[in-house]
């Protein structure tokens, strides 16, 4: 059993009433509060979805499958990144060869059953419900705080409950992987684990069969994927350090001239990697501008561009009558690989001397209270 959270999901749909067989997968589905349209994607597959007509909540299709992967069920909007007023996201294990079966009422919960696989894993589904509807209101009530009372106060609500939640969900998992060694739902759950040791610690807890059988891709693909990223981090957090020397850059600004980092040596500058797409480095604009205009001449701003089109960055800066300095990063350049970035907004000061003062990832009031105490 599942209650309905929004989270990313892409189907890749066919036709009706086909049997499942070794390289795909069966998906039938009875869903209360669910679109018309569904498009069906894998990751392998996103540049080519397929589209699944739903009447009277009733939808079935096949889907080809040649390994276990995430497979993402979405209404038309949310795959174009439109709004809608009711969005169909979900994220949900494809098997090949396997039947999975949908019902439900996507508003509130809904099952996964199915072949032996999705029996085994509605098992586990039920294991983990109730910790899953704690974490959910949670978040919920994060989002109510985020929009009430401010970024503050919701951040600190969500470092107050979330790690307790997210340990008795640990918790709950690594019990059901002991008590079903052998089941292969046992495997597929390792990734929900969300920490390197605890998931290697599960591994070694599945029959061999399992282990080694055809989930093997599926967790093992995850537990590299961390394994890659903390090692990126850790590079990231040499070159970010305090002390570094930033490395010098050169690109070209607003006005198609070049602008060279070293050109602002003897004052602060805050580079401040950013995107039009990022809603939370557009969402910190307006407390940037309030503290430019509060410590005026203190410190420059250099906006660097990641991710866009000339012509989005240009609308951008425009549309968000942004008054500091920017440049645009083109795809080619090594910049971000030279500083380490690894997400965004991520601010790196750099003093007058030329360098790092300080990072931060994320719109974090933390970057309000450095400058504070730097400026004041």
């Amino acid at each position: 059993m599942k209650k309905a959270l929004f989270s990313l999901v892409l189907l890749v749909a066919t036709q009706f009433g086909c049997a499942a067989d070794g390289n795909n997968i069966h998906v039938k589905g009875n869903l209360k509060n669910i679109t018309d349209t569904l498009m069906v994607v894998t990751r392998s597959t996103m540049a080519q979805p397929q589209t699944v007509l739903v009447k009277d909540g009733k939808f079935e299709f096949d889907f080809p499958l040649t390994q276990v992967e995430s497979m993402y069920l979405l209404s038309p909007g949310v795959l174009r990144q439109q709004r809608e007023a009711n969005p169909v996201q979900m994220q949900l294990i494809a098997v090949p060869g396997e039947t999975m079966e949908l019902v439900g009422d996507l508003k509130d919960r809904y099952d996964i059953n199915g072949s032996k696989f999705y029996k085994e894993y509605h098992n586990a589904d039920l294991a983990m419900e109730a910790v899953n509807n704690e974490l959910s209101a949670m978040m919920e009530k994060a989002n109510k705080m985020m929009a009430e009372q401010g970024q503050e106060a919701a951040m600190k609500f969500y470092q107050e409950q979330q790690p307790a939640l997210t340990a008795k969900l640990q918790n709950t998992i690594m019990d059901f992987i002991k008590k079903n060694p052998a089941s292969e739902a046992s495997a597929a759950i390792i990734p929900q684990l969300g920490d390197l040791a605890k998931m290697k610690e599960a591994v070694a807890l599945l029959s061999a069969d399992v282990k080694n059988g055809r989930m093997k891709g599926y967790y093992q693909g995850v537990i590299d994927q961390i394994e890659a990223q903390q090692k990126a981090e850790e590079e990231a957090a040499k070159k970010q350090a305090p002390g570094v020397q930033a490395p010098d850059f050169t690109l070209n600004d607003i006005n198609g001239k070049p602008l060279a980092l070293s050109s602002l040596r003897g004052k602060y500058v805050i580079l401040d990697f950013w995107g039009s797409w990022c809603g939370w480095c557009i969402k910190g604009f307006p407390e940037m501008k309030n503290y430019y205009n509060k410590y005026k001449g203190k410190f420059e701003i250099l906006g660097v561009d990641c991710n866009d089109t000339e012509a989005k960055w240009k609308e951008a800066v425009k549309k968000h009558e942004l008054p500091w300095l920017h440049v645009y990063n083109p795809r080619s350049s090594k910049v971000l690989a030279d500083y380490g970035v690894q997400g965004f907004p991520t601010k790196i000061i750099v003093g007058p001397d030329g360098k790092i003062v300080k990072t931060i990832v994320g719109e974090d009031p933390a970057f309000y209270t450095l400058l504070d105490e730097l400026f004041k």
